[in-house]
């Protein structure tokens, strides 16, 4: 089983994008041999948006994507990781958080859609992926 940790802007991708940038992320989802983490910064980043927003498709989508997925909520762990990471990496907040929750939760891969020329690429913790490689 592949060890799969989303970028918000995957979840984005799947819930709101058209053509091969949805294609691809429900392609990932749909992929028997993956399971997917995620941590409560990803959540933040998409959810209180579609709500507000009053989203209903896309605000479902995303429940059925983190109700399946596995949770790694220690934040103070997130936290003291990503500092770390950020100074190292020379990471933006969010995306140190998430390649930090990505680690911390053991995942093969961080899949993002960061171009490969983005900070987040330079991160060490976790084998980050351009999802339109």
């Amino acid at each position: 089983m592949i060890r799969t940790f989303f970028d918000s802007g995957v979840l984005i991708a799947g819930a709101r994008s058209v053509g091969h940038d949805r294609e691809r992320t429900l392609q990932l989802l749909e992929d028997p041999n993956r399971i997917f983490l995620t941590s409560p910064f990803v959540h933040l980043e998409v959810v209180p948006k579609a709500i507000f927003f009053k989203k209903r498709l896309e605000r479902s989508f995303y429940e059925r994507y983190f109700e399946k997925a596995i949770w790694f909520q220690e934040v103070d762990k997130i936290e003291a990781a990503a500092q770390a990471e950020a100074r190292k990496a020379g990471l933006g907040a969010m995306d140190a958080l998430h390649v930090a929750a990505a680690h911390l939760s053991r995942a093969d891969e961080f899949i993002t859609t960061e171009k490969p020329n983005k900070a987040i690429h330079r991160s060490a913790l976790v084998k980050v992926v351009y999802l339109f490689s």
